[in-house]
């Protein structure tokens, strides 16, 4: 599960710096504006774990799908299958290799930063991040850098790129050296979800792990 649950966003409201070429509209307002709306989003995630010398330590294919408010599927496909999937109450964590699902209840801060973003909890952000916004000459591409505000954060600086309105990457630089990049394509925005995607149902046969309050 730690593999899906690297980038923890542990986040409050966002303290920004006004770029220079929005006088109206703060970085994070703008992340806002981008991101406002998307009700619903699917799409094929690439990640890429890369070591401090630049080695790539995992690469894999991801399909992730939201449902605002709180529904979330982030299922690795491949190399190593995985699905964590959350209706806002009960979240799921299967694993087939290990023929095992743990249950646990539902806590958004600790949802992946995936996550935290597309559910439009930017506002939450300011007493961790200062956020610094990059738009190109035609305002076709932005490019916002998080900085922790804490210097005890496992962070350097995450980057959130986006492309024709569109979220283009997330790159998370740790200060071990180590960088987790999430890439996004084949994007599907409001196009209707059902909430039963949302729910999971453990296959016959496998081990339930139930650390929910009701499972105890």
């Amino acid at each position: 599960m730690r593999s899906l649950l690297t980038a923890l966003a542990v986040v409050c409201s966002l303290h920004i710096t006004p770029g220079p070429l929005f006088a109206q509209e703060t970085p994070r307002e703008k992340l806002d504006t981008l991101l406002r709306d998307i009700e619903t989003l699917s799409a094929s995630v690439t990640q890429l774990i890369v070591e401090s010398d630049g080695a790539v330590l995992e690469e894999s294919a991801i399909q992730m799908h939201l449902l605002r408010p709180d529904g979330f599927y982030w299922e690795t496909l491949d190399p190593f299958p995985e699905l964590v999937v959350t209706d806002g109450n009960t979240l799921w964590n299967y694993q087939p290799d290990l023929e095992q699902v743990v249950i646990e209840d539902w806590d958004s801060t600790r949802s992946e930063l995936a996550a935290q973003l597309l559910s439009g909890r930017t506002d939450r952000l300011s007493e961790e991040y200062r956020i610094d916004l990059t738009p190109d000459a035609d305002d076709s591409e932005f490019l916002f850098q998080l900085h922790p505000l804490d210097a005890d954060s496992v962070y350097r600086v995450i980057r959130i790129s986006f492309l024709q309105q569109e979220l283009e990457s997330i790159h998370l630089d740790h200060k071990n050296g180590q960088q987790t990049l999430w890439q996004f394509s084949n994007q599907r925005r409001n196009k209707g979800l059902e909430h039963k995607l949302f729910e999971f149902e453990p296959p016959a046969g496998i081990e339930i792990v139930d650390n929910s309050l009701s499972g105890r």
